[in-house]
């Protein structure tokens, strides 16, 4: 492997070469979704991944805490994967002949980290006007705009949330928008293309956005300026929707004529109604939340997440019982002021009521320490006397996560026949004092907080202390 700390460039190209002389194949990738409408009429898929795992030997883990997010954790245990799979879990493992072995006595295991909305990449550091690539803000609807379009895959940031443990996110558009488009599941590994990250198979996402937000952006500029617009903004954007979902589906039922004219707005909204995109819904408040749920169930659609959602607590069993998510901070709010109604105990609570909680990040900070985030929410739920488990807290940042991205069959948990998405960690992962000191993605080792040359740099990093 060449020194990664040398060339971002130089590594990717020699990741590719090295993936195609050793005949590696593209990894397995998630179940497929139904196909699209375009699909059934010869048109796509369209931007399909082109991620390649890296090989490597077998790899063994051995004496260490492996906190599964599957309801285990293992003292003294060890773990063994290779060709990007987990092949055992347990107290004795056999290490085969070929693998490396990794001493991790005193350090801790965990699944991957899985981040559902991230702005690194749309937002790349250093921040200026030419890299923020988040918002489209010319409509107050571009569900035809892709997140992946805008992501750079030399963003500096990347390697930073790497280092935390980071071993996929979904990157989001941001929320200037009632719809902002959709979003792109990458894998963070080192690449010269955002197709190069894209995780096989994995769900898009479409991005909508409540409340404050888009009537602040629009409503000096046609609306809306007020909650009821951004409510019948949705309504409008989706009956739209539906009348060209019918057209396509009757046009792919009969075949008569010519196939409908396409729209891209309105493809990505019809296969919102279809099941085939998931809806990441940008929300605060309790009373809004509630009434994108009744949109939803106007329209036939699931909410699979909702983002932020600092009053989450007060409907905590009505998520529950729709079964859907909320990605939140630990403690973060009072900066505008549908977030001001924000308490600690928020993911506790959810959590209590029986749904499912996710750690998210936002910004390019807290993506590198979301196991820290975990940690809070656990503490400060515990010290209301909710009885957090440490498994559960684990499962904030892997397996919810996971599943939020339709992707929980494949990676958010420790068991064999998952993909080698693994952190060891220098303590506790539930501990402030805890650093990611080898990162596995695939079976890949991408990072090591002690050999600079699994310390990826991107080109724009270079030469810089």
């Amino acid at each position: 492997m060449r020194h990664l700390s040398t060339a971002f460039a130089l590594l990717v190209f020699a990741a590719g070469a090295g993936c195609a002389s050793a005949g590696a194949r593209t990894t397995n990738a998630a179940a497929p979704a139904q196909a699209t409408a375009t699909q059934e009429a010869g048109i796509g898929p369209q931007y399909p991944s082109t991620y390649q795992r890296h090989p490597n030997p077998p790899v063994l883990i051995r004496n260490a805490t492996i906190m599964t997010a599957a309801g285990q954790e293992i003292q003294g245990g060890s773990i063994l994967f290779r060709d990007g799979r987990i092949v055992a879990v347990g107290a004795n493992v056999t290490a085969p002949t070929d693998a490396t072995i990794v001493d991790g006595t005193g350090k801790w295991v965990t699944p991957g980290v899985i981040d559902t909305h991230s702005h690194i990449g749309v937002y790349a550091a250093p921040g200026t006007f030419g890299e923020s690539d988040g918002n489209e803000a010319t409509s107050p609807v571009t569900a035809e705009v892709w997140a992946e379009h805008s992501f750079w895959p030399q963003d500096p940031q990347i390697p930073l949330a790497i280092a935390g443990g980071v071993t996929t996110i979904q990157a989001l558009p941001g929320s200037a928008n009632l719809i902002g488009g959709r979003s792109a599941v990458l894998k963070l590994v080192p690449a010269r293309s955002v197709q190069e990250m894209k995780f096989p198979g994995a769900h898009y996402g479409l991005k909508m956005a409540c409340g404050e937000n888009p009537k602040r952006v629009y409503g000096n500029r046609g609306g809306p300026s007020t909650r009821m617009g951004n409510m019948a903004g949705y309504r409008a954007a989706f009956i739209a929707a539906q009348g060209y979902r019918q057209k396509w589906d009757k046009w792919n039922k009969d075949h008569q004529g010519d196939p409908p004219e396409r729209n891209l707005r309105n493809e990505s909204l019809a296969e919102v109604l279809r099941g085939n995109i998931y809806v990441q819904n940008h929300c605060y408040r309790a009373d809004e939340m509630m009434q994108m749920l009744d949109l939803a169930h106007e329209f036939g659609f699931k909410i699979r997440s909702f983002h932020h959602a600092v009053e989450a607590y007060k409907i905590a069993d009505v998520l529950a019982r729709e079964g859907t998510a909320v990605s939140i901070w630990s403690d973060w709010w009072g900066f505008k002021e549908e977030a001001m109604d924000g308490i600690y105990e928020n993911a506790a609570l959810v959590q209590q009521a029986g749904g499912r909680v996710v750690i998210h990040s936002d910004d390019a900070s807290g993506i590198q320490r979301l196991n820290q985030e975990a940690a809070k929410a656990m503490y400060h739920g515990r010290r209301a006397g909710i009885p957090i488990t440490r498994d559960q807290a684990v499962r904030w940042f892997t397996a919810n996560p996971a599943w939020v991205l339709g992707l929980d069959s494949l990676v958010g948990t420790l068991e064999p026949g998952k993909m080698a998405d693994v952190v060891l960690w220098s303590a506790d992962p539930l501990s402030v004092y805890a650093r990611a000191l080898q990162v596995y993605n695939d079976g890949w080792l991408v990072y090591d907080r002690n050999d600079p040359a699994h310390q990826p740099k991107t080109d724009f990093s270079l030469g810089q202390p």
